[in-house]
């Protein structure tokens, strides 16, 4: 009977590739098969010249790779390759369909392990310099998405948190707006709308739910949304915003 080889869900986090554990960055390096999404840049993707590199992107509203053949893949590759990587942007386990592979992979027999990622939520608040929790503000947070699997009606609840964040926000802008207002929530309640957290083309956008209300427009990529009180900007931090804005002006003038 042939030896099974193994398979690393590997977590690429958020897109800059020094955002990448080291333990990832090792098992790319090993790699002989890598199973990439199509969040996951050309950057981080250098770490593994070595391995067979395929795309099994799913992109909303573009075409994309099935769940079911992404598993098969993943099980076809663990009988001829000894080391096969399915690398997922931000965390595999947070809207990563890892239940799926690893359900998959375990009924198959192959062995399989985890390396977690730095999730896009923890990365934005952390280039924004905006806490999700803080004393007296925000004691609790609650990561969302109102994207389901295609033959299930989409989840419209919001969750109860003082801290609200919003993966694949961009397209839902102004319905979660909507249930936001129809919940009580004020709507000069601060918003904070991150487009490629951690890359080189990342857009920082504040607003308030009301604004939020008349949609994101055209976006570029991923856009992570960030709704609470904590996300309040601090007096000097709209001075830095200012000076950024004349900057800007200047430049285009």
């Amino acid at each position: 009977m042939p030896t099974l080889g193994k398979v690393y869900l590997i977590g690429a986090g958020p897109g800059a590739q020094d955002l990448m554990t080291l333990r990832g960055a090792r098992l790319l390096a090993q790699a002989d098969v890598v199973l990439h999404d199509a969040l996951v840049t050309a950057e981080m993707l250098e770490l593994c010249p070595q391995a067979e590199k395929i795309l099994v992107g799913k992109r909303c509203g573009q075409l994309s790779s099935a769940q079911q053949f992404i598993n098969k893949q993943l099980v076809d590759h663990a009988h001829k390759a000894a080391v096969v990587v399915r690398l997922k942007g931000g965390d595999p386990m947070l809207f990563g369909r890892a239940d799926e592979e690893l359900r998959a992979l375990e009924e198959a027999g192959i062995e399989v392990e985890v390396v977690p990622g730095i999730t896009t939520a923890l990365a934005a608040a952390a280039t924004t310099r905006q806490p999700l929790t803080k004393r007296g503000v925000s004691r609790s947070v609650a990561f969302f998405t109102s994207s389901t699997a295609p033959d299930e009606r989409e989840h419209d609840a919001i969750p109860d948190a003082d801290t609200l964040v919003q993966y694949m926000g961009g397209r839902e802008a102004i319905a979660t707006a909507q249930r936001l207002l129809d919940g009580g929530r004020r709507p000069d309640t601060p918003v904070i709308v991150i487009e490629n957290v951690s890359r080189a083309d990342q857009r920082i956008r504040r607003m308030t739910i009301a604004a939020m209300a008349h949609g994101l427009g055209e976006a570029h990529g991923p856009v992570l949304v960030m709704i609470g009180d904590a996300m309040q900007t601090r007096s000097h931090q709209q001075l830095e915003s200012r000076i950024s804005d004349a900057i800007q002006q200047q430049l285009r003038a």
